[in-house]
């Protein structure tokens, strides 16, 4: 079984099927064409990057005579395009102002929207939602604003 992270859009009044499924995993895809992957998920700044660094490491490999290590130098672009792929779109998802639901375990996307639906349905008959356990940061405030010099500076504390 697959599982599925549940990402939902900034307004709650908006229809569910604007709720994005993002599955956890390696993804093939994007080891074997890391940038086209990235555009694929409109991750711009992603895509330009990992072009830039593929070529980067190419040209370097070719100016310094490296051999076969020029080639594997790109394939670690490829490697972690694969296994950070769909952290990177949470991330984006977040940065657009969407919200984690939570996680659904589900062997293909239709199932995991039918679990994501009734469950949500079973939550919202209950109760609020839970309060967060890792507040936002926009919301932190400093404990003391006092000057600090150095490592010996003990928060709360004159």
């Amino acid at each position: 079984m697959a599982i599925y992270v549940v990402m939902e859009p900034p307004g709650r009044g908006e229809k569910p099927d604007t709720t994005a499924f993002v599955r956890d995993g390696f993804s093939w895809l994007g080891f074997l064409v890391p940038p086209l992957w990235l555009l694929l998920h409109r991750l711009w700044i992603e895509a330009a990057l990992a072009f830039v660094a593929m070529a980067l490491l190419s040209m370097l490999a070719e100016g310094l005579n490296f051999g076969l290590a020029g080639p594997l130098l790109s394939l670690l672009v490829s490697l972690y395009v694969g296994l950070e792929g769909q952290a990177l779109r949470i991330a984006a998802l977040r940065r657009r102002g969407w919200h984690e639901w939570g996680v659904v375990a589900a062997g293909r996307i239709d199932d995991a929207d039918t679990r994501y639906v009734l469950e949500a349905e079973a939550h919202s008959d209950e109760q609020a939602p839970a309060q967060r356990i890792v507040p936002d940061a926009a919301h932190a405030r400093p404990a003391h604003m006092g000057i600090a010099l150095g490592l010996n500076h003990t928060p709360g504390r004159p």
